[in-house]
């Protein structure tokens, strides 16, 4: 029964990313590009590392060799990850040593987050399946937005709308052919 968290949480970041777009102002001077581009990478950062902690700590609760997997992969992501938000932090004004600094500090809330996330997780295993399932629901809507830039080129209401119908009958489509062919997964 994992599979529903999963296409729930593809369809939960579509519509993340859309809210996020059509907030966005299209005129590259207006101040969302000028000066809080600075700021809402740094919190978005420490969140994401901060799950980024918790999704690290699942990994282990599952398995070590899995828990070593996940760590290795998201501090190569993290990498390529970070030197774009310092580029990012550059660019919106900040020096080298202060962009150098803030994104160290919005990184470092992956640490805690593995560590607390460990124990707490740990406790209250029946949600690790489920941790594991949204998270990789990210990195697969990540990969299809990647795969489907059209996604982004359109922002208006009525082609979010036939987007999000085309998604819904793929997963019906999907549900229909493993009820047909009798899987029960």
């Amino acid at each position: 029964m994992i599979m529903p968290y999963v296409l729930g949480g593809i369809l939960f970041f579509f519509f993340m990313e859309k809210l996020i777009i059509w907030r966005n102002c299209r005129n590259k001077e207006c101040e969302v590009h000028s000066h809080a581009s600075g700021p809402i990478i740094l919190i978005g950062d420490s969140l994401h590392n901060l799950t980024d902690g918790i999704v690290i700590a699942t990994a282990f609760l599952t398995s070590t060799t899995l828990g070593i997997s996940a760590g290795l992969t998201i501090l190569v992501h993290e990498l390529a990850h970070e030197t774009g938000d310092f580029g990012i932090l550059l660019h919106s004004g900040y020096s080298k040593k202060k962009a150098f600094m803030y994104n160290l500090v919005s990184s470092s809330t992956t640490i805690p987050a593995a560590i607390l996330g460990y124990f707490i997780l740990g406790a209250i295993s029946s949600v690790v399946p489920f941790i594991l399932a949204i998270s990789a629901s990210s990195f697969i809507y990540i990969s299809l937005s990647d795969l489907t830039p059209d996604l982004h080129l359109h922002t208006d209401l009525k082609y979010s709308i036939q987007q999000l119908f085309f998604i819904i009958a793929g997963i019906l489509l999907m549900y229909l052919l493993l009820t047909l062919g009798g899987h029960n997964h």
